[in-house]
């Protein structure tokens, strides 16, 4: 067993802001996965939304959030997040973060624009900005003496009381069981306070830009502990992921759209987003940009379309999208002379465990930040670039409210260690990816971008079968990290599935065949374990 103050489980943008403000006074032990930098933080490419642009206000990028959301955010939440951007911005540049400077000696930080913004307002670093974040927040946190960064650990489920040596069912939470890939055993790590911040559930569908490792766990975890879930139905579609054989997942950041890139019908050799949002065109939100792209698919027979920014000039595209344009050269891709191809994939899970203001879950001594929570920011739609800025403030508010309440939470009683004396190593491990592979291709196919009652209904049934099959397995045989994550997985996949049926209209990312029409009143899908 392993005893810390504070367990952060994910070593991401918003467990290590949070790590990073407990710290001084707190023990802080962070678990990862994998290694410490292979979580979605550092795939993020675009940048961080903050209003620096002279011109630009807070209002306006509030005004721009709730657009892009459908109404559905919590207004109250918006302007939280917003009005902390610069300051979270300064902070990172004081890590040492190095964001690209004005153009033209100019002052200040160079801004980009990408679609739904209403301004320049987004920094980064070159086309790699996640990357940078991710290697300045591991560099702090490894310098700190009082963070403890542990890689290769599989979360498997949080401590809750009726883990006690006497059974509890009061729901405090006391930390995580988690499968050790040195030693194939499970650590039992047990804390005052447990911050999930593991990410989203990219990896529930076939065609997706998140990284391996994005199979829901932490919301799958929270969920079985008993914390609500909320909007799990909005599951965003980037539109431009490259369309390689054997690259599956290399997004093609909004920025290349924001800095003047075209769509284009390969067939036609025509722009085609005149025909489904003639003013916003290419800066359309994601949603918007998604759906054209999928209708032009279905309807021409393609296999993708074209994004093509080769009329800005050779030395405008390798100064603004560097490691975009060597990665396509690799792959026989000159994107200084040529178009693209791209195509849809699953980028961003803006539904979550439901957090309130401070990061706090439903279940005491349980806190969320990041992709893993719904926090009332993103609504039915995320706006591009607010997703790394929700890990800063919600990291920073986590930590802040446990530091404020520390007296308040009681220390870890006596927890009974894993127990695997009943169960055998698996003789058909073939099991496991066969229905990893199915759960994502029906996942794609029945629960994508355009929906229908009829192809979720399809999609539930086959989940009933095989959450039977994988329930029947993991009582049967030891935990393995493929095992975890298709557990997770099916969870995950549930509840998306459950919250799409539920949701009687389309809004945002939601869209249904069968409910056309948005509701006059927004209201959130809330589902309660």
């Amino acid at each position: 067993m392993t005893a810390t103050d504070i367990l952060v489980i994910g070593s991401g943008a918003a467990g290590l802001t949070a790590a990073l403000n407990l710290a001084d006074r707190f023990r802080v032990t962070v678990l990862a996965k994998g290694r410490l930098d292979e979580g979605s933080t550092a795939w993020a490419q675009g940048g961080i939304a903050a209003v620096l642009e002279p011109g630009d206000t807070f209002e306006d990028h509030v005004r721009d959030t709730i657009v892009a959301g459908a109404g559905l955010n919590d207004r109250a939440i918006v302007e939280f997040v917003v009005e902390r951007a610069p300051a979270a911005i300064d902070r990172l540049a004081a890590l040492g973060v190095p964001f690209n400077v004005a153009e033209n000696g100019g002052d200040g930080w160079h801004l980009t624009r990408e679609g739904g913004h209403s301004h320049r307002r987004i920094v980064h670093v070159d086309d790699a900005t996640g990357w940078a974040v991710q290697d300045a927040l591991l560099r702090a946190a490894h310098a700190h003496p009082n963070i403890t960064l542990v890689p290769d650990m599989v979360a498997i489920d949080l401590v809750t009381s009726r883990h006690e040596l006497r059974y509890s069912g009061a729901g405090h939470v006391h930390g995580v069981y988690a499968f050790n890939r040195a030693t194939g055993r499970v650590d039992l790590h047990t804390a005052r306070a447990t911050i999930l911040a593991t990410g989203g559930a990219g990896r529930t569908y076939q065609f997706s830009t998140a990284p391996r490792g994005a199979t829901g766990d932490g919301i799958a975890m929270a969920w079985r502990a008993g914390a609500r879930v909320s909007n799990m139905e909005f599951m965003q579609f980037h539109p431009t992921c490259l369309f390689h054989l054997e690259v599956k997942n290399f997004l093609i950041t909004e920025a290349v759209r924001g800095e003047g890139g075209r769509l284009i019908n390969p067939t036609t050799g025509k722009r085609f987003m005149a025909y489904y949002d003639a003013e916003r065109l290419e800066l359309a939100p994601r949603d918007v940009v998604a759906r054209a792209i999928d209708a032009e698919l279905k309807r021409f027979g393609l296999d993708y379309v074209h994004l093509d920014i080769s009329h800005r000039g050779a030395d405008f595209v390798k100064a603004h999208f560097p490691t975009i344009q060597a990665r396509l050269s690799e792959l026989g891709i000159d994107m200084t002379r040529e178009p693209i191809p791209v195509v849809p994939a699953q980028h961003y899970t803006c539904g979550g465990v439901m957090v309130d203001r401070d990061g706090r879950t439903d279940l005491p001594g349980l806190y969320a930040a990041g992709e893993v929570s719904q926090s009332g920011l993103h609504g039915a739609n995320r706006l591009a670039s607010n997703s790394l800025l929700e890990c800063f403030v919600f990291g920073e508010a986590a930590a802040n409210h446990i530091a404020v309440h520390w007296d308040d939470l009681p220390a870890p009683p006596a927890i009974r260690p894993w127990d695997d004396s009943r169960v055998t190593d698996s003789d058909e491990e073939v099991v496991i990816k066969q229905n990893w592979t199915e759960i994502r291709r029906f996942m794609w196919n029945y629960v994508g971008i355009v929906r229908t009652t009829k192809r979720l209904e399809r999609a539930q049934h086959r989940i009933k079968m095989l959450q039977e099959e994988v329930a029947d397995y993991y009582g049967h045989f030891r935990v393995t990290p493929d095992l975890i994550e298709l557990r997770n997985l099916l969870q995950s996949a549930e509840l998306i599935v459950r919250s799409a049926l539920h949701r009687h209209e389309s809004r945002g990312l939601h869209y249904t065949l069968d409910y056309p029409d948005t509701l006059p009143d927004p209201a959130d899908t809330v589902l309660i374990p």
